[in-house]
């Protein structure tokens, strides 16, 4: 069910929400309207159209790397929420995904102070948080570093964090969010997790590696952007969470939901490697991302396990069981016809 929207002094004025043809952002722009937002989406021309179905919502086409189409778009708006991002692990030249999300981040914020926007939701993410060796919950005092970060996606999440922060510290009106993995309905693409849940919920995972992700419900994700927007201190990040759970209990409860046998084959990370190398070759000449990466199997060698303890206390922020993004997201999926 959708929770209650927050109620004070905060006027519901336009919003500019990029990203919305996404799996997070679509449920962004469900919060917002609900919240009485007047909403205005910009996509690219290639977006796929799957999410766009909301009759009152206004769609601009543009990239976000394009200044004169995120000025236009932004044009009139006295809100920002930025969640469009380049969310892939792989790609065969992995700075295109750091120059994405780095300029995107850079020409949305600078044109967002040029128009005057009240406030800002940034979109970041807790690939930018250092996890903790022991697995205990990490926070928001433990950044990363761009030399630290595992992988493309995750330097650009680092590198594109510090730019937004050094901006707040000179003026910009912004609040970053950290979520942590959302799961749930309309993950069209879809994204790395999304694309677990599904081969699982077919029965192709038979085996795992020792490792933890922290899941939360996307509609709940979203609802904390807008606490965010109404709540957050300027400058200020807020991990955006659900449950820690062990990667073999996600997969048993998959299995559960679908009425398969959960796997049971606890895999040694380097019998994986090979795996992933081949993935990653085979890659180059189709086009299409593998499902086992190199810098995944190393990013797994961490329970990615978070706290979301300062956003329940400074923005009201809760989350529901994560088995509730697991049911919808399967359901979403059957509902499509990719569970046959």
């Amino acid at each position: 069910m959708p929770q209650a929207t927050p109620t004070g002094p905060f006027d519901a004025g336009p919003v500019l929400i990029t990203g919305a043809s996404g799996f997070l952002g679509a449920a962004l722009v469900d919060v917002f309207r609900r919240a009485g937002f007047p909403v205005r989406i910009m996509v690219r021309a290639t977006s796929p159209r799957t999410n766009l179905t909301w009759a009152d919502v206004e769609v601009v086409e543009g990239d976000m790397r394009d200044r004169a189409a995120v000025a236009a778009a932004l044009k009139g708006q006295r809100y920002l929420v930025h969640a469009a991002a380049d969310y892939r692990l792989w790609a065969p030249d992995p700075e295109e995904i750091v120059a994405t999300n780095r300029d995107g981040a850079v020409i949305l914020m600078e044109e967002a102070l040029r128009a005057g926007i009240e406030r800002i939701v940034y979109t970041s993410s807790v690939a930018t948080i250092k996890p903790h060796d022991d697995g205990t919950p990490a926070d928001e005092t433990r950044p990363l570093t761009p030399e630290t970060a595992i992988g493309a996606y995750k330097r650009s999440k680092v590198v594109s964090e510090r730019v937004v922060e050094a901006m707040a510290a000179r003026g910009l009106p912004v609040v970053i969010v950290n979520p942590s993995t959302p799961i749930g309905p309309r993950d069209v693409k879809p994204t790395p997790t999304g694309r677990i849940i599904l081969e699982a919920a077919l029965g192709r995972m038979p085996a795992f590696v020792d490792t933890g992700l922290n899941l939360a419900h996307v509609d709940d994700v979203a609802y904390g952007h807008l606490l965010a927007l109404q709540k957050g201190r300027i400058g200020e990040r807020y991990i955006l969470g659900g449950e820690n759970v062990l990667l073999s209990r996600m997969l048993a409860d998959i299995a559960g939901l679908v009425g398969r046998k959960p796997p049971t084959v606890n895999l040694p990370r380097a019998a994986v490697y090979p795996i992933a190398f081949v993935s990653e070759q085979i890659a180059r000449f189709t086009g299409k991302a593998p499902f086992a990466t190199i810098d995944g199997i190393r990013m797994s060698r961490y329970r990615m396990f978070f706290t979301d303890a300062k956003a329940r206390a400074e923005l009201g922020y809760t989350a529901r069981p994560y088995r509730e993004g697991l049911s919808d997201a399967i359901a979403w999926f059957r509902q499509e016809g990719r569970l046959k």
